[in-house]
């Protein structure tokens, strides 16, 4: 144990000189916000320092990191500083490893094992502070955190002391949105040379990421080793696959005496160790690293970066409810922390694979991943804890309501939360496991099933990187096969051409596997793969997917997507686990599943329903009983006896998608819609409007009724549809509409001519001229208001004259016509004067 002048004793780092004005602030209050800039020490030297301070009362101290990397790192340096082994005074406490002893005063943690400890006591007896580490990279397990953290220092534990540490984050808002002193460290930065691309050298390189990446990177390293004769270089890339094909790349073009580095939290500690510790006398190395190296780590040795401009981020989909990893360009703040990695031993030097241009366009920071990610572990904790209001504890950015909406009705999916919000028995059980809850539940429900072991595994599968891993890098992953990889866990499959093993990744899911099943007190473990498509089905049951076509599937959410079906011998259901949302949506893991076992184990999510609708070929309404699940039809078969009021509905959706005017309309209801048409322009207030737009617009009134017990257009045409038309007519409405739109007229010959409605503001009476002799004026109907149109036909019925001013044709027109009339139809009767003349239908032998 320290003595009282440790703060005396510390490394003479850049924040030491800050650390009187940290205590003296946390004597004070119980919330402090630290800001130093990355290599100050912060990480190593603040909480050495707090284990002098009088309020500690030999409480511990937890220290928060984002990575399991950094949190063995941070112990460890620690524990040197002390001259200790890494279990006494300090210890640390990530995933699977746990290494303290009684006199463990310091534990680093990573992130999400805070959120355990205030879950399983939120008085957290026996430590005294927290330290939130690198609190700039705003994760959602700090961001969580650091809000129980609160409400436990506001309610239970005012004692407690709470400090944030960052190198970039905006500490003055941070201090005042905590009401926290802030403390400043200048740091100790050496001038950094950077040197930006050109436009052009940009263009040529490609415009996705990947490409542009391998284009650049490989080159820019071997440039900056032949450009500068010391030091090692560190090189950021977004993602394993990037790294891994830049290495392919620089692999024998190096200088014998550079070593090639991998840095990423999947390597074996030693690989880590090798990364990180300088390079031996007379060598240099290469460090291929991801954003793990912006603030976390010190990496010995470094005086060159090389940046790819890029970082890969999960990005939640509200649409979709899926979460999938974006690669992005970084932020300024990012770009600043990687080049203040080459100014931390001297003048150091910085180039950036991207114009200065381009630099413009960077945003400031990050969105916080609390705005973007998947919520529903967040919002399970919630639930544990108590609140059902996120708002009402004390956030730097509060969740986005819609996203936890969204992860709340999982959580119900899931049977992790009731209806009324509260965690269920099984809820509570998933959060102990460390898993996100989708795969929590997987294990839970798994166990209790009869497969435990192989719940164990698969989870264990789905939450570490892929265990196949392509020889060609530029294949991507082809292999979607779950139960193949179930089957390499469990010893039972040769080795797939194309694709090796990683053995680092095959070695952390079995030891977490093995950890799962002690949590869960499984007593087997034998893993059977066949298995694998309905416990991934169960995890992910908005993902369930029936085989549509060779080459595609239809998710439970109506979503298609493309899949290798013939690796599967075309099985018809399937349970994926994980999907890619491109422009083109393809699953990237998944296994086969029974139809019988989504039928016994989604029984109460199954609807039975009755799909009735129109059939264009048969020409009729056909019927089947369906039993389905979201978008998925599990069973199917045709039903003699539908209920009428579907068949109805279809027909009536097929009429009305076929047309009003294509309905079966007799010769006599079309003459009635004309005459209505009539009079409804006449007195619109008093007769219906009949055009199509208003049938249709109400056809669930006139026609929907007497559809009943009818599946085919035939038996629709055998309606009256003349009397659909006037039904709603009284009798005295239809005596009043023959009055005033009578059907037709009788002329002087003695003829019933009928009257032509086909223009509603215009009715015609086409009638013979000879037979109108003796008329002096129009006929009007309408009660009188509206002349008709007359069409004065030829013997021949041929148009002859059309007026609405007959008396003024008897004094003008007719002449002409006679003249012209009585060469062709000399048989006919042609008087010089027609008001006089008796009037006739035929000729002058016969006139009647």
């Amino acid at each position: 144990m320290q003595s009282a002048d440790t703060l005396y004793t510390l490394p003479d780092l850049p924040v030491k000189e800050a650390l009187p004005r940290l205590l003296s602030a946390l004597e004070q209050s119980s919330r402090a916000v630290l800001e130093a800039p990355p290599g100050a020490g912060k990480t190593t030297l603040v909480p050495l320092a707090l284990l002098d301070a009088a309020w500690r009362n030999d409480g511990k101290i937890l220290v928060l990191e984002p990575r399991r990397l950094a949190t063995r790192a941070a112990a460890e340096r620690m524990a040197d500083l002390l001259g200790e082994k890494v279990g006494e005074t300090v210890g640390y406490w990530v995933r699977m490893e746990h290494v303290v002893s009684a006199r463990t005063r310091i534990e680093v943690v990573t992130e999400g094992i805070l959120t355990r400890l205030l879950q399983d006591d939120p008085t957290l007896e026996g430590i005294a502070a927290i330290i939130f580490d690198e609190f700039h990279e705003r994760s959602l397990q700090a961001d969580l955190g650091l809000a129980l953290a609160l409400d436990t220092q506001a309610v239970l534990r005012p004692d407690l002391r709470l400090l944030v540490m960052s190198a970039t984050l905006d500490a003055a808002a941070v201090g005042s949105w905590l009401e926290a002193p802030v403390i400043r460290s200048e740091g100790r930065q050496y001038p950094v040379d950077t040197h930006y691309l050109t436009p052009a050298e940009v263009a040529a390189a490609g415009t996705r990421p990947a490409e542009r990446l391998a284009n650049l990177m490989p080159k820019a390293i071997r440039q900056a080793l032949a450009a500068h004769t010391e030091g090692d270089i560190l090189a950021f890339l977004p993602g394993m696959g990037e790294m891994r094909r830049v290495a392919q790349q620089l692999e024998g073009r190096l200088a014998a005496a550079t070593d090639l580095h991998l840095l990423h939290g999947d390597l074996t500690l030693s690989k880590q160790l090798a990364a990180i510790q300088p390079a031996p006398q007379g060598r240099r190395k290469v460090v291929l690293a991801t954003s793990i190296a912006e603030t976390s780590l010190t990496i010995e040795g470094v005086k060159i970066v090389v940046d790819g401009g890029f970082a890969r981020v999960p990005k939640f989909v509200p649409r979709t409810g899926l979460t999938t990893l974006a690669t992005i360009p970084v932020s300024k703040a990012s770009a600043d922390q990687r080049r203040g990695r080459a100014g931390r031993l001297g003048p150091g030097i910085c180039y950036r694979l991207w114009s200065t241009a381009d630099q413009l366009q960077l945003p400031e920071r990050q969105a916080p991943e609390i705005c973007e990610a998947d919520l529903t572990g967040l919002a399970l904790e919630l639930a544990i804890w108590g609140v059902k209001d996120a708002a009402s504890l004390k956030w730097l950015d509060t969740p986005p309501a819609p996203a936890l909406s969204l992860a709340r009705d999982l959580l119900q999916r899931l049977e992790a939360l009731d209806k009324n919000g509260k965690p269920t028995h099984h809820g509570k059980q998933l959060a102990p496991l460390g898993l996100p809850p989708r795969l929590g539940h997987l294990v839970v429900i798994g166990h209790k099933i009869g497969h435990g072991a192989t719940a164990c595994a698969l989870a264990a599968l789905l939450s570490e990187k892929d265990i196949l891993k392509p020889v060609e890098m530029s294949w991507g992953n082809t292999l979607p096969d779950l139960q193949l990889r179930l089957e390499i866990l469990a010893g039972k499959r040769p080795q797939t051409p194309g694709f090796v093993i990683d053995e680092n990744a095959l070695r952390r899911v079995r030891e977490q596997a093995q950890n799962l099943r002690q949590k869960m007190r499984e007593p087997g473990s034998n893993i059977h793969p066949d298995a694998a498509g309905l416990l991934a089905a169960l995890a992910y049951p908005d993902r369930l997917a029936q085989r549509e076509a060779s080459g595609r599937v239809r998710l439970v959410t109506g979503q298609r997507a493309s899949i290798a079906t013939e690796l599967f011998g075309e099985a018809e259901f399937y349970g994926v686990a994980h999907l890619d949302l491109g422009n083109q949506p393809r699953v990237l893991l998944a296994a086969p599943v029974a139809k019988d076992e989504i039928l016994e184990h989604f029984a109460d999510q199954l609807e039975e329903v009755q799909d009735v609708r129109w059939d264009a070929a048969a020409g009729r309404v056909v019927a089947r009983q369906i039993t389905r699940l979201g978008a998925l039809t599990l069973e199917e078969a045709a039903q003699a006896k539908p209920d009428p009021e579907l068949v109805a509905d279809a027909l009536l959706q097929a009429l009305v998608e076929k047309g009003i005017d294509r309905l079966p309309w007799s010769e006599e209801a079309l003459r009635s819609r004309q005459r209505l048409a009539f009079l409804h322009q006449l007195e619109p207030d008093r007769w219906p409007d009949v055009s199509d737009e208003a049938l249709e617009a109400s056809i669930e009134v006139w026609l929907r009724p007497h559809l009943s017990g009818l599946r085919s257009l035939e038996q629709v045409s055998r309606l009256n549809f003349n009397e659909l038309i006037l039904g709603d007519l009284s009798w005295e409405l239809r005596q009043e509409m023959d009055r005033l739109a009578p059907t037709h007229l009788q002329v002087p010959s003695g003829s019933r001519i009928s009257l032509d409605y086909s223009e509603a503001t215009t009715p015609v009476l086409a009638v013979r001229l000879q037979e109108v002799f003796g008329m002096l004026d129009t006929p009007k109907i309408g009660g009188g208001k509206v002349p008709l149109l007359l069409h004065l036909l030829s013997p021949a019925s041929r148009p002859v004259q059309v007026t609405r001013d007959l008396r003024s044709f008897w004094s003008t027109g007719y002449f002409d016509v006679r003249k012209d009339l009585r060469g062709r139809y000399p048989k006919h009767h042609w008087p010089e004067d027609p008001l006089s003349a008796p009037p006739t239908r035929g000729t002058k032998k016969r006139p009647l």
